[in-house]
């Protein structure tokens, strides 16, 4: 099978989901709900913030935030009933609550007040009036002169001190004092020592557009009960609180109700249309409480210190839910959550012509699927990706230059590596070792020593299968070659009899699972018994579960139970079992991402040392490359020495090795290598360049092979290099060498995905 870019004429789209399934999965992530304590205000207060910046000493800050989010905020921290303080996590987790009402009262001593007054603000044209001095038409008031209004106040009070007195009779008098001349930098204009009788403010009402009186006022004028989501009496044309609601924080409230409704009325729109959600809200936010330690309040004698609030606000947990992103590379690498992430990517797949910025991110999931089990809700970004990469594949926007060299080396592995056969003598078998490409690739000599052991123990007769699950191109959402893949392999087991086959990777194992009975090598060797090579006492061990066996409690254990038949002392990792972190190998995110998948390297590594074992090849090949001590359990089981990681071109010479080997050992099949017609040199230089490209020492071979048959290359007058080209699949292949006697030495090598044409 062969592959062709994508065209740069022809645009298909096709929808990744419908809206309703996007904001199914969208829904999932929590990580912008609200914190417990700003759900539980009325106001939507951030106290989480608040205390964050009083923890941090930053009183100037908090006491701005406090007074964006409402005026007259001295008023509400000294007499705000606080539900936040009762909605606080700390007391799940055993300790006592933190006292939010306390640090707005820190924040407010301890803090510089806001100067000047802002942006100037174009007056609006309709006009409003307030009746009537209380707490809740204070408010009003000045909410309404917020909103650029023309606000007038009319108060039987005669001056500021005395108005803040009569609404905030609880205010000490160095806080009175401050309110007072807070109400007096308002733009509003306050009429003191106004006798309110009914007459006067029906006469003063028909002056403006829009009215708003106090209990008092409401009941001198007959008024009823106000509607109780808009505080709108529409007989009156007027605005007023519920009865019997006499809270501070009420008060507070109901005054930014009643302004939202005066926004609808002064537009001509019902007071009840397009008010979104108000008050108290419940959060779906998560939070881990099992690392909180109890802690005790601080008490509070008179206003906080500095230094008491600081301790109080350290109590803070910060309540935030960031499961997902704690134990994921990928997402930290992007600094996005889940639903950010699904919405960018949603977009990406819907771009007919443009550019897609997110197909590197989408490329880069390892799609190992630990974010699923680390989310409280499961949100699957593997899902998402994948389903973007078939997407992005079928409507021919998927560029193929990040998966060929991957996709080209599992038709390698079920090409010119594949091997099919029973034993010697044999067309059937009831049993098939199925190692996958990558232990093939990576630890041929483990594979070549489990074969023989299974063969000399197991009854009924061992085939061998040397070849790729597929997974590689399901990977890549290249749908069309994984089918074609299943149904090579499934082939060749139906030749075989439909054997059971005996996997030495998790992966190959699920991916197999649809195409026969499945059973690891590690069940195996508990049934039958360890060989007598097997080691007694390795020592002390990392155990990495592979990402393959996330939600195979059966393979974890059995991997557990026979590493400690070899005398393994095994620490676990942070994130392990279904929770592991992928190595980076998973999802192709290496050929797409190699910084991302370092990442995904590091992170599997951090705080460990020592032996790391794992029971995924491509797991032992990666942490082998960070500089890691390695080891598959296989090798450890048949004493296989651990050698410095392959590199590319090595790795498909172990695969055509072993497979010579097999054939040449066991079946007396002899295949010989064509030798080359020249010598060929290739330096440590240009060899480190073609691991770091991906370029085959094959590929070096075919374009020197080309040159040795045609003699075409130009000299590069710079270096004195001789420079041959050549194409191969959708690649043009560059070699400088120089030839001397016969020996062509290769010192550099790149490629392009260009065609050149000779005329």
């Amino acid at each position: 099978m062969d592959f062709t870019e994508r065209s740069t004429r022809v645009y298909k789209t096709k929808q990744l989901y419908s809206k309703e399934e996007l904001a199914a999965r969208e829904s999932l992530c929590v990580h912008e709900q609200p914190a417990f304590c700003t759900a539980a205000c009325p106001l939507r207060i951030d106290a989480r913030q608040l205390a964050g910046l009083c923890a941090a000493g930053d009183f100037t800050a908090a006491r701005a935030a406090m007074e964006r989010a409402v005026p007259f905020a001295q008023i509400l921290a000294a007499g705000c009933e606080a539900p936040c303080t009762d909605a606080c996590r700390l007391a799940e987790a055993g300790a006592e609550s933190v006292s939010i009402p306390a640090l707005e009262r820190a924040a407010m001593r301890h803090g510089q007040p806001r100067t000047g007054r802002g942006l100037l603000k174009f007056k609006k044209k309709k006009t409003a009036v307030v009746f009537g001095a209380e707490l809740f038409t204070l408010v009003v008031a000045a909410e309404l002169a917020g909103k650029s209004y023309p606000t007038t106040f009319c108060v039987a009070e005669n001056s500021a001190s005395e108005l803040i007195a009569r609404c905030a009779p609880f205010l000490d008098t160095e806080s009175a004092a401050e309110q007072a001349e807070v109400l007096e930098k308002l733009d509003l204009k306050v009429e003191y020592g106004r006798e309110l009788t009914a007459a006067l403010v029906e006469a003063e009402r028909a002056k403006y557009d829009l009215a708003c009186v106090s209990l008092a006022v409401y009941s001198a004028l007959g008024g009823g009960n106000t509607d109780p989501v808009t505080l709108y009496d529409e007989k009156l044309d007027v605005l007023a609180r519920p009865n019997g609601d006499e809270s501070v924080i009420g008060a507070f409230y109901n005054a930014r109700r009643a302004g939202v409704s005066a926004d609808r009325l002064a537009q001509g729109m019902p007071p009840d249309s397009a008010r979104g959600d108000e008050g108290p809200v419940a959060s779906r936010l998560y939070t881990d409480l099992s690392v909180v330690s109890p802690t005790v309040r601080v008490p509070e004698r008179g206003v906080y210190t500095r230094e008491e609030a600081q301790i109080e606000a350290g109590r803070c947990i910060q309540c935030e839910c960031t499961e997902c992103i704690k134990g994921c590379a990928w997402l930290q690498h992007y600094g996005k959550f889940p639903r950010i992430m699904t919405r960018e990517i949603y977009n990406n797949v819907g771009i007919i012509m443009g550019d897609h910025m997110m197909n590197g991110a989408i490329n880069s999931c390892a799609l190992c699927g630990q974010c699923s089990v680390t989310c409280p809700n499961g949100y699957d970004m593997a899902e998402i990706c994948l389903s973007a990469r078939r997407n992005m594949v079928e409507t021919g926007k998927m560029s193929l230059a990040v998966h060929e060299f991957a996709l080209r080396d599992q038709l390698f592995s079920n090409g010119e590596a594949f091997l099919c056969r029973a034993g010697p003598g044999s067309e059937k078998c009831r049993y098939v070792f199925f190692p996958g490409c990558q232990a093939a690739a990576v630890s041929p000599d483990a594979v070549w020593q489990a074969y023989m052991d299974l063969r000399a123990r197991l009854e009924g007769g061992v085939g061998i299968l040397l070849g790729c699950c597929g997974v590689i191109s399901d990977w890549a959402g290249r749908e069309e070659l994984f089918s074609d893949t299943q149904a090579q392999l499934s082939a060749a087991l139906s030749a075989l009899g439909h054997p059971k086959i005996i996997t030495a990777c998790p992966t190959c194992t699920r991916t197999l699972a649809q195409l026969g009975d499945c059973v690891g090598i590690w069940d195996v060797l508990l049934d039958i018994g360890l060989p007598d090579c097997a080691p007694e006492a390795v020592g002390p061990v990392v155990l990495h579960d592979a990402c393959g066996a996330r939600g195979d409690a059966h393979t974890q254990d059995a991997v557990r139970k026979l590493a400690g038949q070899l005398g393994c002392a095994i620490r676990e990792t942070e994130y392990s079992g279904d929770r592991a972190p992928c190595c980076g190998y998973g999802g192709l995110a290496g050929y797409a991402g190699p910084e991302v998948a370092a990442g995904m390297t590091a992170a599997a590594l951090e705080n460990t040392s020592g032996l790391q074992l794992t029971y995924c090849m491509g797991c032992r090949d990666r942490y082998a490359r960070a500089g890691a001590e390695s080891r598959h359990i296989l090798e450890l089981v048949y004493g296989v020495p651990a050698g410095a990681p392959p590199g590319i071109s090595e790795k498909r010479r172990n695969r055509l090795e072993l497979r010579r080997r097999l054939l040449r050992d066991i079946w007396g099949e002899d295949e010989m290598n064509k030798p080359l017609n020249f010598k060929l040199d290739i330096t440590g230089e240009a060899r480190a360049l073609m691991e770091e490209r991906m370029i085959l020492e094959s590929d070096v071979i075919q374009v020197m092979s080309s040159y040795n048959d045609s003699g075409e290359a130009v000299l590069e007058n710079d270096t004195g290099l001789l420079v041959a080209r050549l194409r191969i699949g959708n690649v043009t292949f560059w070699v400088k060498f120089t030839e001397n006697g016969g020996t062509y030495t290769v010192h550099r090598v790149y490629s392009h995905r260009m065609t050149i044409e000779t005329r």
